[in-house]
């Protein structure tokens, strides 16, 4: 009978020592936010689930217990707080309350990673790649074979490199067409096209924007930065209109290209024009960084939209940070015009002094897409050869966790959502 007693109160004992382990988000409480995505990503690797509170804390996230998990934080860096079951539950339950504007979101799966990037080096660094090796989340490199190959579909999560899917070689004829590196890209470009069956680079950029947007509607997630943004959608609206000049494809461009832009194909802009000046470092109107002449770098910052985490949980979790003040940052592509941004998507992000929006979401088909404007947020004027971004000097940037949202977000649970 004593033994018995004894063996119900170690029971009894054990589940209410019970805990789970707490990531806080939050300015005060952590010290590397960007690793602790890290930490998520891997824990949901071991086939464990874990629980994104959004807006509570800084969007915070609440895991499994374990001494492995335990080590792997001390060993990343990564603040943690243990809490009890019932200190667990409670912190579920004011978050369900009508009252709050929070929402747990159950993360169920570790998405499968590719970055769209060529396989030669080039004179610029990606923000993706960087902030996704800092926070040790796998990623595979894919390109242009790759993606005409239909390869995409084994993978969850796409970014776009910062690319020119106008086939006019970033634009960088201007400033830069005697520099080695620029003669090296485009003859490259030209062999990989040629390889693929191609006779004009343009013409094989399209075909990898149209796989890329097919992918998309097919219910993949794609995210990209800088240039990939505009010249993506470009590339669409100009289907079967030669927009390049003859130093970019050999021959001239069809005449009156800018009547023949269908926007119904584009992602998110609409009602834009093109730069046809080959001399210029621009691709259309839609970019807004030769129109913000007034905005000073000690006072460049953008502000993240208000949503409510139980009615829009996606728009929400993107929008997770321990500030809604983020600092701006410059890229070939550094904002995009707010009259040019079709109604039917999200501005995440924006500086309503300049009519800039800086982050934007949409739904394509059954998918999803994100386009965050500039180059690198730790890096305010990225020039070609300036050194890489150290991000652990940067282990909090705002800017860099609005990146990371982005990749955990295909692992959410799914609601049907709208076409």
């Amino acid at each position: 009978m004593r033994k018995l007693l004894f063996i119900v109160v170690l029971l009894c004992t054990q589940g209410a020592m019970a805990s789970m382990i707490l990531i806080p988000m939050d300015a005060e409480s952590q010290k590397n936010h960007l690793k602790a995505y890290g930490i998520t990503y891997w824990v949901l690797t071991k086939q464990q689930k874990v629980q994104w509170l959004l807006n509570y804390r800084g969007g915070s996230f609440l895991l499994p217990d374990g001494e492995n998990i335990r080590r792997e934080c001390q060993i990343r860096g990564v603040s943690f707080e243990i809490v009890s079951d019932p200190q667990a539950q409670a912190i579920l339950d004011g978050i369900s309350s009508p009252s709050q504007n929070q929402e747990a979101v159950i993360l169920e799966k570790a998405p499968k990673i590719a970055v769209y990037s060529p396989k030669d080096n080039q004179p610029w660094d990606d923000a993706v790649t960087m902030v996704l090796a800092y926070a040790e989340i796998p990623y595979v490199t894919v390109y242009d074979e790759e993606v005409l190959d239909n390869k995409l579909v084994l993978y969850d999560w796409l970014h776009l490199h910062h690319e020119d899917f106008t086939g006019q070689y970033g634009k960088f004829y201007g400033a830069y067409r005697a520099a080695p590196w620029y003669i090296e890209g485009k003859r490259n470009a030209e062999n990989l096209a040629s390889k693929l069956g191609y006779s004009k680079v343009s013409e094989e950029k399209r075909d990898v924007a149209l796989k890329i947007r097919n992918y998309v509607i097919g219910g993949g997630f794609m995210f990209a930065m800088c240039s990939a943004t505009d010249s993506f959608d470009i590339a669409l609206a100009a289907e079967g209109v030669d927009i390049c000049e003859p130093m970019f494809d050999g021959d001239p461009s069809d005449a009156n290209y800018q009547s023949k832009l269908n926007y119904s194909r584009t992602f998110a802009f609409t009602n834009f024009r093109l730069e046809r000046n080959p001399l210029r470092y621009e691709f259309s109107s839609i970019d807004m960084t030769n129109k913000r002449n007034n905005v000073q770098r000690e006072t460049d910052y953008f502000s993240l939209m208000d949503f409510s985490a139980k009615w829009d949980p996606v728009p929400t979790m993107l929008c997770q940070n321990h500030t809604a003040l983020v600092k701006g940052f410059m890229g070939q592509t550094t904002s995009f015009e707010r009259k040019e941004v079709k109604p039917n998507v999200l501005v995440l992000g924006e500086n309503k002094i300049n009519g800039e929006a800086r982050y934007i979401h949409g739904i394509k088909g059954k998918g999803f897409f994100t386009f965050y404007g500039g180059h690198d947020p730790e890096d305010y004027q990225h020039r070609v050869g300036d050194p890489k971004t150290e991000l652990s000097l940067h282990p909090t940037s705002p800017g860099y966790r609005l990146i990371l949202n982005n990749v955990l977000f295909p692992a959410a649970k799914k609601k049907k959502q709208k076409t």
